[in-house]
């Protein structure tokens, strides 16, 4: 009797342990943003979000565990060949999430694997209609193509790309050789060219400097001139003035005969310019008859003897 209770009593442990195990194999804890997904019978039945599930253990089972955060993919390096058939290695980045975790498990078996595999088709397609220079200059453009094609191709897995960036881009040796030659060749020419342009200016500055150089020196010299002519006018007027006014008195003193006046005055320089002959080497035309100094200095003694002057202005007519 003894042995049938300690019997029963172990088949009711074994019973309720079992229970227990089954239970806490029943429960199920969802991490954030992580997603389960739950098969009935080999059958799909629910998504499991974050948080707490309890589910029925042999029946249900866990069949898929998907990350919902943004994932981030290496595409390997592979040669792609430009339309000018060229060839380049290029590796890049994809950034993607699982937005559908249903569509992820069911849609495709791989869907990490799958998205890599795109990337490299869609970007030997985008590569090669591009020349090699042009796939320098576009490298946004092949990133947004890339991402267009994947977004696509994934929309039925589930998964959605963020992003695609192309990491390194490496043409062969010899291509990055001629390259920099190339660019080197370039250098130098734009170097050339403004040197070039340096001097044409300065050469340009400089006749421009001269040119106003000139034109101010013509301008200075032509006021100079004006400023000279009107002093030689203004001096000329004095003198013309000083010499009427001169004669004027003259002509008073001798009562008003202006011809003796002006007798007397071609007598007085008359009389200098003949004194200067004496002193220097000077050319000068005299009357040939020597007695004429004293003819004019008679008659200068009679203009200032008012009337000897005139007498001898009578007898001379």
């Amino acid at each position: 009797m003894e042995m049938y209770l300690n019997a029963s009593s172990l088949t009711i442990v074994l019973f309720a342990l079992l229970i227990i195990g089954l239970f806490i194999k029943g429960i199920i804890i969802v991490p954030n943003q992580t997603a389960v997904i739950i098969e009935r019978l080999g059958k799909y039945r629910t998504t499991l979000l974050a948080g707490f599930h309890v589910i029925i253990p042999v029946i249900d089972r866990k069949a898929y565990v998907r990350s919902l955060k943004e994932e981030v993919l290496d595409v390997p390096a592979q040669t792609c060949i430009t339309s000018d058939n060229v060839s380049v290695s290029i590796d890049g980045v994809i950034y993607m999430q699982v937005v559908d975790p249903q569509k992820s498990a069911y849609g495709i078996s791989d869907y990490v694997q799958g998205a890599v595999q795109l990337a490299q088709t869609s970007l030997r397609s985008s590569i090669g209609r591009m020349a090699l220079d042009k796939t320098f200059e576009s490298r946004e453009h092949i990133n947004r193509e890339v991402c267009t094609d994947l977004n696509a191709a994934t929309s039925s897995w589930g998964v959605k790309i963020l992003r695609y960036e192309i990491r390194d881009l490496t043409p062969p040796s010899s291509i990055m050789e001629a390259m920099e030659r190339q660019v080197k060749a370039e250098r130098e020419k734009r170097a050339a060219i403004l040197q070039s342009e340096g001097e044409k200016q300065s050469a340009i500055n400089i006749a421009e400097g001269q040119r106003a150089s000139a034109i101010a020196l013509s301008e200075g010299d032509k006021l100079a001139q004006i400023n000279r002519a009107e002093g030689e006018a203004a001096e000329i007027l004095r003198i013309a003035q000083a010499t009427a006014e001169g004669l004027e008195q003259v002509k008073n003193q001798l009562n008003g005969d202006a011809i003796a006046a002006a007798q007397l005055r071609l007598a007085e320089a008359y009389i200098v310019e003949f004194g200067k002959l004496a002193a220097k080497n000077n050319t000068m035309i005299i009357p040939a008859d020597a007695a004429s100094v004293g003819n004019m200095v008679g008659l200068i003694s009679g203009i200032l003897r008012p009337g000897e002057g005139l007498a001898a202005s009578r007898d001379r007519k």
